[in-house]
């Protein structure tokens, strides 16, 4: 799966950007379907503690899906982020194999 990152506002250190893309890397244990995944890591400045905002976009076979979250750090975003990327996959993939039963 290609993973792209972009960081709006900052530069994103190593150590971070290899976090984001292992989590990501993660989604492809739950369906085999994935494409790609865009994420973008930015600094709010209106914000007062919650100024880090994470949105990933998901490219499957046929659909995307994406996700937003705002929290203190990066990777607490990036966990809770990936807790409702995770309920999607797993949606879509019950959705695409129902539909395939029922045809075949």
């Amino acid at each position: 799966m290609k993973v792209e990152i972009q960081s709006i506002h900052f530069k994103a250190d190593k150590k971070l950007l290899e976090f984001v893309t292992k989590k990501i890397e993660k989604l492809a244990t739950f369906y085999d379907g994935i494409r790609s995944a865009e994420v973008f890591l930015r600094l709010e400045k209106d914000a007062e503690k919650e100024n880090k905002v994470i949105e990933v976009k998901v490219n499957l076979n046929a659909n995307t899906i994406f996700a937003k979250e705002q929290s203190t750090t990066f990777e607490s975003g990036m966990d809770m982020l990936m807790d409702k990327l995770v309920t999607q996959v797993r949606k879509y993939k019950e959705k695409h194999q129902s539909k395939l039963s029922f045809i075949s």
